[in-house]
This record gives C-alpha cells, structure tokens and sequence, in this order.
C-alpha cells in the first residue's frame, strides 16, 4: 500500500513538473533574448522547489538535485533539448572552477581521515578520551563546547569535530545519526556567532558602502539578536541534560543504545575507510597533532590570503580573507605534515599512505558530488534566473508594520536559503535589502533585523536537504545523508517556531532581555515534550532509502 501511495505521489509530481515545464514552454521569450519571462519572478525558486520535494520523498538526493538543476536550465535556456543540457553542463563546470579550493580542501581531509584510520590512532583516540569521558550525557556536551575551539568555518568544524569525536560516540553507542545533528548545529550556527570566523568575514563584506559603519562592528551588535544561533545551542545542550530524544531520532539512538546498531540499518558506508589493515601502534597523540597542526594552518591560510603577513590588522585579514584560497593551503600543509609525522613515527608504511591517497579521496566523492549538484542549482536559481531580483522586488511596493519586519525578514531568509541551500548566497541577497528598508541608516530595529536576516539564512540552510553544510555534517559522522536531513529536520523545525515566536517579540521590545527569555522558553518546551515522548513506546522508523535488510540488528 505505500509503495503505490509513494507511486502516484511521484506520478503526480512528475505530471506537476511536466505541467509547470509547459507553460514555462508556451510562454518563454523567443530564442536570443538575454533574459525570459521567468527571470527576477517567483518562477525562480522553482528549481529547487522541485528538487527539494523529489528528495524528500524519494530520499535519494543525486537524481532530485540533477532534475532541478535541469528544469532551471530549461527555463533559462534556448528551447531544446540540447541547448538544456549544454547549459545544465556550463553550470556545473563553472561552479567546479569557481569552488576548486574547497574541492581540494575536502580531499585533503579525506586523505587524513584515512591516515588516521589506517594508523590506528582514531581507536587510540577513543579509548584514551573514554577514560575521561564516562557518560553520554558528558560526551554530547563535550563535543559541543569542543566546537567553540573550531569555528573559524563551518566546513573545518564539521569535519574536524565530526572525525574527533566519531570513535568516542561509537564506543558510547550514541547513533550516527544523533552525532551528524550534533557536528551541523556546532558548525554554521556557531560560526555565525562567533567574530574570528569566515563567516564574520562574510557578512561583513556584504554590509552595503552606503552604510557609515564598520561592517565587522555591526556584526558584533547583531550576536546578542541572533536567535536561532543561540537557541540552537540551548536545544542542544539541553537535550543532552535531559537524556532524550524525539521524533525519527529517538528510533536510531534506540537501535543504538538497545540494538548496538549506530548506523540505522544502512550498515557502515565507510567501509572502505576502515578495512585498509589498521596498525596498532597508533597513539591518542598521533590524532591530536595533526587537528591541531590543521587548525593552525588554516587559520594562518585564512589570514595570509587576508593580507596579514603584508601589514594588515588581524580583524582586517579576516575581513578580506578568501576561505576557498586559505582552507586549501591549510588543509595541504596539515596533509604534507601528518604524512611525514606518520611515516616518521612507523605507524603507517608508504605503501599505506599510497593508498591512503585514492581511498580518502573516493570517501569524499559522495560529498563532491552532492555539493557539486548543489552548487549548480544555487547558481541557476541566482544567476540564470535572478532570484535576488524577485527578493528585491517583493519589498518595492509592499509595506509592513515595523515591530513584524524582524519575524517577516526572518520567514524570508529561511525561505530562500532553504530552497538555494545555501547560507552565503542569502547574506548577498537579503542583507543589502535589510539597509535599503531603513535608508541605509544603523537603528536598534536595523540590527534586530539584520540579525533576523542572519538567523534565517541558517536555519533554512540547516533545514534544506540541498545545504553544503549537512553535506559535510553527513560526511564527517559518516551517516547516510538522507537519514540525517529527515532526523534533523524535526529538531530544526522545534527551534525555528521558538525562535520566530522571539524576533516578533524583539521587534516589540527592541532589547537583548529577548534572547534570555526565548532561552528559557525553549528548555521549558523541551522539559514538556520529554514528559509526553515518554509515555509513548519507541516505534521504529527509518528515513532512508539505503536500509539494508541484512544490516538491521533484531
């Protein structure tokens, strides 16, 4: 029964999409003109509409991103079937270029990863951290704290903390899946309160020049505004006090917890990563000095693309730092250091390393190519398509009460970020338009709105199943990607409709004493909902389309 639900629900979609191409098709501009009807309207986000609903139900990612980076092709190319796919193809391979350095970023880490599993210093890691680390409660909030330590980017941290804590968790039996939702809500969220950050430094550039203020000091005054950043925290913090867990994630940390299964019936998918003749003379050590060596490289990779070593201030070379330069120079030297550290130390043979180098990168190539689809879509949706443009336009002859706008700013900002999957590509859009309402001028309701701004782009990139950065929370916890945007998204969701609640209520009060509220709100919610998960029995539901029938643990 629902497998013929599930097939005439992707029938009625695909004739939904059929439908909307047609009349995209019978009212296009003729062929040679620089922009169709569809350019600057709502028709813009149609794209990723429809990738983001093919994902969620078809919990397959690939195919659903492929298909709306193919129908915005279509609605912004010449119309033919070769023209849509030439154009499909000049998107993809334009955002390759232009994200080269993250690429190679992602497969330096890949490759360390694998070292580290290969040297045995990851199981080292685990049981020296277990002596210390006695509970989960303990574990989940450590792992927490321990992503203050790595927020210079929401890639590093997620990486870095995701492949940390990874052999602790496991031995905890706390699921994949709960710990991918603990590495993405340590990794934008955080960053996006955090002053040395590449997020700082991005917000800071899209500060319009007609403002008279420093863009990094407005950055500052928005922090203490930030809801979903702050609230997201508290959730998690909160729900490792109070020991449980709700919705589809309270399934996969039963199975882990009572079934020793932390995959979720998916099996592990890095199996390649882990049969490749672990040593066993790694150490907790062998671990700790390449993060940190990784750490540093990329912070000094972050500040030398910002001019610091040519004069510059260091809050200036964050501000004019390029992270798709500076992570690529970190992540090679922590690379080219682990690898003489390893092979020095004997823990790893050459042969070893050698392999080490296709491994890594083949681990990576699942985030690669989700992120590379993702790219694309985010460029058709932007530039082909002009959405910023249909942004701009819905705030020209429209007006709200001003107490609202922070809530409205809000909605919109998780609205676009949630269908371009992207966090950055709404600052560039929203924050201009944020100034252009108050006149360019710095007003209290200015920075509770720019703040709104902020915190909307990222709780729809943390609730988008297109978002980069859960590409890269999967990737690191090692999770199916499917399983943890559908565990997430529930616990995304509990926290927007809290933190919605506090921007209208920031508009009306205008004063930071919003945040401690809203704070203690949300810990009251979670206190409520544990006392009603609590009576209900556990039901086992799995989210991905990847379960296989011999991995599940009865």
């Amino acid at each position: 029964m629902k497998a013929k639900l599930k097939r005439i629900i992707l029938s009625a979609m695909a004739l939904a999409v059929c439908v909307a191409v047609g009349v995209a098709w019978s009212r296009m501009e003729p062929i040679g003109t620089d922009e169709g009807m569809f350019y600057g309207t709502a028709w813009a986000l149609f794209p990723p509409i429809v990738a983001i609903f093919l994902a969620l139900i078809t919990k397959e990612v690939y195919s659903s991103l492929f298909i709306g980076i193919l129908v915005g092709a279509f609605m912004s190319s010449e119309l033919s079937l070769i023209g849509m796919v030439t154009h499909s193809i000049d998107i993809i391979s334009s955002r390759l270029g232009d994200n080269g350095g993250i690429i190679i970023f992602l497969i330096c880490l890949g490759i360390i990863v694998s070292m580290m599993t290969t040297s045995g210093c990851s199981r080292a890691f685990g049981i020296w951290a277990s002596r210390f680390i006695k509970s989960k409660r303990s574990l989940l909030i450590g792992a927490t704290v321990m992503g203050i330590f790595f927020c210079i980017d929401d890639y590093f941290n997620a990486l870095t903390i995701g492949n940390v804590v990874r052999p602790i968790t496991d031995n905890h039996r706390v699921s994949r899946a709960r710990l991918a939702y603990n590495v993405d809500c340590t990794s934008a969220p955080l960053c996006i309160i955090m002053p040395i950050s590449s997020w700082a430094a991005a917000v800071a550039s899209y500060i319009p020049p007609e403002v008279e203020a420093d863009g990094f000091s407005l950055f500052l005054r928005t922090i203490p505004f930030n809801l979903y950043a702050i609230l997201t925290l508290t959730m998690l913090i909160a729900l490792a006090v109070l020991r449980f867990d709700f919705g589809p994630m309270r399934s996969y940390e039963y199975l882990a917890e009572k079934k020793g299964d932390i995959y979720g019936g998916t099996g592990n998918l890095y199996e390649n990563m882990d049969n490749m003749g672990e040593s066993s003379n790694g150490r907790a050590l062998d671990m700790i000095l390449p993060v940190v060596v990784l750490m540093l490289s990329c912070l000094g990779g972050l500040l030398y693309t910002g001019g610091f070593f040519d004069g510059a201030g260091f809050i200036e070379a964050f501000g004019a730092c390029d992270a798709g330069l500076g992570l690529p120079i970190g992540g090679l030297i922590a690379l080219a250091f682990t690898a003489v550290f390893y092979l020095a130390r004997r823990i790893i043979t050459m042969r070893q390393f050698a392999e080490c180098i296709p491994n890594g990168a083949v681990a990576m190539a699942p985030a690669l190519f989700i992120l590379t689809l993702s790219w694309g879509i985010e460029s058709v949706c932007r530039e082909s398509l002009g959405a910023s443009l249909f942004v701009q336009g819905m705030f020209a002859d429209s007006s709200f009460p001003m107490f609202i706008l922070p809530a409205v700013l809000y909605l919109l900002g998780t609205g676009v970020s949630f269908a371009t999957g992207t966090s950055w590509g709404t600052f560039g859009i929203l924050i201009p338009i944020t100034f252009a309402i108050f006149g360019f001028e710095v007003t209290e309701l200015c920075m509770i709105c720019l703040a709104a701004t902020l915190a909307g782009a990222v709780t729809g990139d943390h609730c988008s199943p297109i978002s980069e950065t859960a590409i890269m929370s999967a990737t690191a916890a090692q999770v199916d990607f499917m399983t943890h945007v559908m565990t997430q998204l529930p616990y995304t969701l509990f926290t927007a409709a809290i933190c919605l609640v506090g921007f209208v209520l920031a508009g009306l009060i205008q004063h930071w004493i919003v945040t401690p509220i809203m704070m203690a709100v949300i810990v009251a919610a979670l206190m409520l909902t544990k006392k009603i998960v609590a009576k209900k029995p556990v039901k086992i539901r799995y989210v991905s389309k990847n379960i296989r029938p011999d991995a599940i643990r009865e």
